[in-house]
């Protein structure tokens, strides 16, 4: 029996998790740890909500809250989703408790005390307009290494560079847009230079670690490391544990990896065992120490974490950083500040655990990144999870059901019985080596060709003519089957756990062990009329080329102001997610007042020609409905129904517009206000009309684009990919037209 330790990484509490997160980390670390607990390992995996990062603040000021509020709405939200994915930790903490706040100070002081800290004059980036420095999440600027135009004060999310903020070409404060200048200030610093002799020496005993991480970590000991800060000038955060410091606290990127510490001496208090943590974390512990994360953690996992551990001295470096690249979504990086998103929560209100688990695992970006697209999901869960794997798990099942109605004998085996076996237990051999690497792709494309086996065995044995001639025979082939699949249960019980469990139940098998796999189930058991395990599913996408002509995007509003020579306009600036938010001119002032509009999510048309309105050119445009009444016009600017970050794409899950477009071309197209009656219909002020597939509820108003066809109009649910449609700020009527 071993005992393994697993620290996934820990998310930021500004946002929802994403799929991108879950491929990234999430799931292969539950996958790694199932595995483990099947086996009879001791697993202790742990994780929590980063509370502290300045994605967190940055947030709460656009938002207009505490950061506490930011951080605990996503810290249920994303505990929340993780239990649903059936993805179990030990513990699932956060970086605002108690307990971690006296450990992580307790962990600085040790530093200090080993001569690893000391304090430093040290210039940082301040805003004149905020009047205060800026975190490093506070700044964004042109990336010294790759040109990438948003990369943030920390790193680059394009080229994966960790980044000083002063590094950073043409940089401006993320809330007001300001250039910042530099400031001379006091920092504690982390002497890491002086580790750097035994940081080599440590990652040239692990050449296990997957290339990526290998090359990575050499890249930054090639470049030679530097002393970093380790404290920084905001309060939200742990305060630095000393006398004259109290504006300050400690740096999120280095409170937040001791919480894989913190997060164990939680759970040892948690289970009455104060001292149980020191059995995984005590320096010449036999537990193996692995760690889960995105490739953008790596030198975190492979550099910093490992070397404020020797700092501190005493425990447990890391074996394995397993870290995975990225999964990308319309060429572009699965990114929550980049409005690249598919949220985890909205999925599973369309698919099953099972469904979600199977496809990121069986595409999971191990070793390069990895493209996500719907008519993959679909083909993936159809071709594999169901045709494969469903249909010979129900297959196998429903014929003993009918046929004998409890599991049969095992009489003498045929040559053709021996290698079904052999290749059975070559298969348990292949799955269980990857998954000791935490290879889980090869793991469960290895278990879904078992299932092709078992499908071709069942078919060349041809039971259903056996069990006319000869019921013993059939018997001993249905057996076989029988202990296909009970091997088959055991191995995606880390993969598919309510598949596993309930396929298990069917064979009488309900404490699951990994070694006892390849025993055969036992004899006599009956066995019940057996259901579909999975369902197959249809994502139905269509062409709509003129709506495909457009670039529709998010945008928050910043500022209002009047225009200084039309009555009826309004000069607005709208964060879209971009370098610098865009100005747009709109004739709203008769409907809205500037508070009404001021920190509202709109609907930009961003690649409209940008056009002088009165002498002021705007850069897009936005969407709103009008309708006319016996009391005058109504107008509705059209908002998601819930909130999206700036830039997030409103494409409906088609292309978008790349080229720019004219005015006249945009009022070419029809988009109006339409009332859902079904799945497949609206009615557009008195017509019904047919629209592409949906989810939404009856009797919601929702935008909708309308295209003419040979048989009759046709319309398409204006929203995002991930289905958040676009509806009208307040209720008007049906049929109203966008413009």
């Amino acid at each position: 029996m071993k005992k393994i330790f697993i620290g996934v990484a820990w998310p930021y509490a500004n946002g929802p998790l994403h799929l991108g997160h879950i491929a990234g980390c999430y799931l292969g670390a539950d996958i790694f740890s199932r595995f483990h607990r099947l086996r009879g390992d001791r697993v202790l995996m742990v994780s929590g909500s980063d509370q502290h990062g300045t994605p967190i603040t940055v947030t709460a000021e656009k938002e207009g809250v505490p950061p506490s509020a930011i951080a605990e709405r996503y810290h249920e939200m994303n505990s929340q989703t993780l239990k649903d994915l059936r993805i179990e930790f030990d513990i699932f903490t956060k970086t605002s408790t108690e307990e971690h706040r006296k450990e992580a100070q307790d962990f600085f002081m040790k530093l200090m005390e080993n001569g690893y800290i000391y304090e430093k004059e040290t210039v940082q980036l301040y805003c004149p307009h905020c009047k205060k420095y800026l975190p490093d999440r506070y700044i964004e600027g042109i990336c010294p290494h790759c040109g990438y135009e948003k990369a943030r004060g920390d790193q680059c999310d394009n080229c994966g560079k960790i980044l000083d903020p002063l590094d950073l070409k043409e940089p401006r404060c993320q809330i007001c847009g300001t250039t910042p200048e530099p400031r001379s200030t006091d920092h504690m610093f982390f002497r890491l230079s002086a580790l750097e002799e035994r940081l080599t020496q440590f990652v040239e005993e692990r050449p296990y670690w997957r290339p990526s991480v290998k090359n990575f970590t050499h890249q930054w000991l090639k470049s030679g490391l530097h002393d970093r800060a380790v404290t920084r000038d905001i309060k939200w955060g742990i305060p630095v544990p000393l006398e004259g410091w109290e504006e300050k606290s400690l740096y999120v990127w280095f409170e937040a990896v001791m919480g894989y510490l913190t997060a164990s001496i939680s759970y040892s208090k948690m289970q009455d065992k104060p001292d149980l943590w020191r059995e995984f974390w005590d320096e010449g512990t036999d537990a193996e120490h692995y760690y889960f994360l995105g490739k953008d953690n790596i030198p975190f996992h492979t550099i910093l974490w490992p070397a404020m551990l020797m700092a501190h001295d005493g425990l447990k470096l890391p074996d394995n950083v397993v870290a995975n690249q990225y999964l990308k979504f319309g060429g572009e990086q699965f990114s929550k500040s980049r409005g690249v998103s598919i949220e985890a929560a909205e999925v599973l209100k369309k698919f099953s655990p099972d469904q979600i688990r199977y496809y990121l695992a069986a595409s999971m970006p191990e070793n390069r990144d990895t493209e996500f697209t719907w008519k993959d999901f679909e083909r993936r869960i159809n071709t594999e999870l169901v045709n494969a794997l469903g249909n010979y798990i129900h297959r196998v099942l429903t014929f003993t059901y009918n046929n004998f109605g409890y599991i049969p004998e095992r009489g003498e085996l045929s040559e053709e019985d021996r290698d079904a076996l052999k290749v059975l237990e070559k298969t348990m051999r292949s799955v269980e080596e990857n998954l000791e690497k935490a290879a889980i792709k090869d793991s469960i494309a290895a278990i879904i060709e078992m299932a092709r086996f078992g499908n071709n065995y069942m078919s060349r044995t041809a039971p259903w003519a056996l069990i006319k001639e000869d019921r013993e025979r059939c018997g001993t082939v249905m057996n076989v089957n029988l202990s296909i699949l009970k091997a088959l249960g055991i191995m995606i019980a880390p993969f598919l756990p309510d598949a596993a469990e309930q396929t298990l139940a069917e064979l009488g098998v309900k404490n699951i062990k990994w070694d006892e796999a390849l025993l055969p189930p036992k004899a006599g058991h009956k066995v019940k009329k057996p259901a579909p395990l999975f369902q197959k599913v249809s994502i139905e996408t269509e062409s709509f080329p003129g709506f495909e002509t457009l670039d529709l995007r998010s945008g928050n509003v910043i500022s209002v102001e009047d225009h200084p020579d039309a009555d009826k306009l309004y000069v607005l600036r709208v964060d879209l997610g971009e370098k610098e938010p865009r100005t747009l001119v709109a004739g709203l002032k008769p409907f809205y007042s500037p508070e009404e509009l001021l920190g509202k999510t709109l609907i930009i048309l961003s690649n409209l020609e940008p056009a002088k309105l009165r002498g002021i050119k705007s850069e897009g445009m936005l969407l709103a409905a009008d309708y006319e009444t016996d009391g005058g016009e109504v107008v509705a600017f059209l908002t998601p129904e819930k909130r999206l970050p700036p830039g997030t794409p409103i494409n409906s899950g088609m292309a978008q517009g790349r080229k720019r477009i004219k005015y006249r071309q945009f009022s070419s197209l029809s988009l109006k206000i339409g009332r859902i009656t079904d799945r497949n219909h609206a009615d557009i002020g008195g017509e019904i009309v047919e629209i592409a597939p949906h989810r939404i509820e009856a009797g919601k108003k929702v935008a909708i684009y309308i295209e003419e066809r040979e048989n009759g109009p046709k319309g398409l649910v204006i929203g995002t990919a991930e289905g958040t449609p676009i509806v009208p700020e307040k209720d008007i009527a049906e049929g109203a037209r966008i413009r």
